[in-house]
């Protein structure tokens, strides 16, 4: 009888002890570092992914979201995650050229028509297979989160791509882009996202290309004469983790912030458009800089000055990729 008394109480002391160690498990730590404004497209999003994650998984994940370059900036970002620092980065695509050179279909210059065309390509398969293109190199791409088409601004006055001949343009590191200056005379500069603010107040750059939404957030508006709105490129980046540290989650997890990722991807996708149309009023309505359009002959020139760009990178990204992205235009 004691013998039965005592392996009950043993049962229930480990059924306690067990229920005990479940209330009081620390919950898993996830941080999202990124290098934007938190009014922005990306900044919004990762706060709905942190709302939606915990929501989903109360008391089992604790997510970070760590904006405006806090914890690491652009050029140390992808090192971070790689080392577990961090779990989620959403870079620019350029940011993925060392990894797979299939992503810098991107940058290619006015390869999209605009954003619709853009959100076609990236639900094609041809897009979804660059999210698993990185897997070897333990990057697991989620989703692409949008921000809008590109635009060019300068400090002086500008309208054709002989305009900008001699320049020092900021770029993100993206070969593309490289030659994408390189075809119009001026000089690329690589830079950090965080830096460039003051190296065109100061000087040290003359020109950068990027989406409403960050020309307003940054006040880059307030440093340049002029703002084309080129639509020459697209600014979309892609959420991704550590492949060995998402495969390594319960799976309950994992599911938990899958589900977050897709919802918060299509609340972020869904204000992209909404947040660039208002930074573009603003801008506006603080007559700092020119704001100009381009008619379809200065559009025609620029691609023209830029064809050679296609030719440099057509075998490293794949004819059947340029093809498919080209196709979603339609």
């Amino acid at each position: 009888m004691l013998k039965k008394i005592n392996v009950a109480l043993l049962a229930l002391s480990l059924l306690v002890s067990t229920t005990i160690g479940s209330a009081f498990a620390a919950p898993i730590v996830v941080k999202f570092s990124h290098v934007v404004a938190e009014n922005t497209p990306k900044g919004l999003a990762a706060l709905k992914f942190k709302e939606l994650a915990e929501k989903k998984l109360p008391g089992k994940v604790q997510v970070q979201v760590f904006p405006n370059s806090q914890l690491f900036g652009d050029a140390k970002e992808m090192e971070a995650l790689l080392l577990n620092d961090v779990q989620f980065i959403a870079p620019s695509l350029s940011k993925f050229d060392r990894y797979t050179k299939k992503i810098q279909v991107f940058d290619l210059p006015f390869l999209f028509d605009d954003m619709k065309a853009v959100e076609k390509f990236v639900g094609s398969k041809a897009g979804k297979s660059l999210l698993t293109s990185m897997e070897s190199k333990n990057l697991i791409g989620l989703d692409y989160w949008f921000n809008g088409m590109r635009h060019i601004s300068a400090n002086k006055d500008i309208t054709l791509p002989k305009d900008v001949k001699g320049l020092k343009f900021r770029i993100q590191p993206s070969d593309v882009y490289n030659s994408f200056m390189k075809a119009l005379g001026a000089t690329a500069q690589k830079m950090a996202f965080a830096e460039v603010y003051q190296a065109l107040q100061t000087g040290v750059v003359d020109a950068q290309e990027n989406s409403w939404s960050n020309i307003y957030s940054k006040k880059f508006h307030e440093v340049q004469n002029t703002i084309i709105e080129s639509n020459h490129g697209v600014l979309t980046y892609m959420v991704v983790t550590n492949k060995k540290w998402w495969n390594g989650l319960p799976k309950d997890v994992q599911k938990g912030l899958a589900e977050a990722m897709t919802e918060a991807t299509a609340y972020g996708n869904g204000i992209s458009e909404q947040k660039n149309a208002e930074a573009k009023k603003a801008v506006l309505a603080a007559g700092k800089a020119k704001v100009k359009s381009l008619t379809p002959a200065q559009s025609a020139e620029w691609k023209k000055a830029l064809t050679p760009v296609y030719k440099e990178f057509e075998s490293a990204i794949g004819k059947d990729l340029i093809a498919a992205a080209q196709a979603s235009n339609k």
